[in-house]
């Protein structure tokens, strides 16, 4: 029987497999491989007959500095939903075109992005990373038809409640494609 040579190609992937057993590596790069997955995948519009419609509702929130506050939902103006966390790397990973996009929308948009983590560690995530985005959290259950499971989880609901975009995981919000979408919804 041939003894098997190792070759570089082995050795790195060890090397990949050890660094994913370290906690301290391990996000890092579930982070790394989500942006990969971010550049290439731009969130899609569902296709009009499976746009499902919500009834308008009020999202009762907390933000950050312990407000609460009260925002309209599928009624009068259009609506981006995210439902994340500090700890997910799909999350993370997708923050900074949502963080672009709230840039350019945010007097446009309601911006409601959703997290059930404690407030102090919120805030020093944000801090750390420097995003100014509207991060509440929930005061109420949200209707069935807005509770997903899976983080992240984002919504672009139409200012009559249509839900445009539904979308699970990492994606790129900052796309071209989801900028012209918003200009046209916010157009209306």
């Amino acid at each position: 029987m041939k003894k098997r040579k190792f070759k570089i190609s082995d050795i790195i992937f060890v090397a990949f497999i050890l660094l994913l057993l370290i906690p301290q590596t391990r996000t890092p790069i579930q982070v790394a491989v989500n942006k990969l997955k971010v550049v290439v995948w731009s969130p899609s519009v569902e296709d009009e007959k499976n746009q499902d419609q919500i009834v308008p509702f009020q999202y009762a929130v907390t933000n950050l500095q312990g407000d609460t506050k009260s925002i309209s939902v599928g009624k009068g103006k259009v609506t981006f939903i995210s439902y994340w966390a500090t700890w997910c790397p799909p999350c993370i990973a997708e923050l900074p075109g949502i963080q672009e996009l709230f840039k350019d929308y945010g007097d446009k948009v309601n911006f409601i992005l959703l997290t059930q983590e404690e407030p102090e560690r919120v805030q020093r995530f944000i801090t750390k990373k420097d995003y100014e985005l509207p991060i509440y959290f929930p005061q109420m259950q949200a209707p069935e038809i807005l509770q997903e499971n899976s983080i992240p989880t984002n919504y672009v609901i139409d200012a009559t409640g249509k839900i445009i975009i539904k979308e699970t995981g990492a994606a790129d919000w900052n796309s071209k494609k989801i900028r012209v979408l918003l200009d046209d919804l916010t157009s209306k």
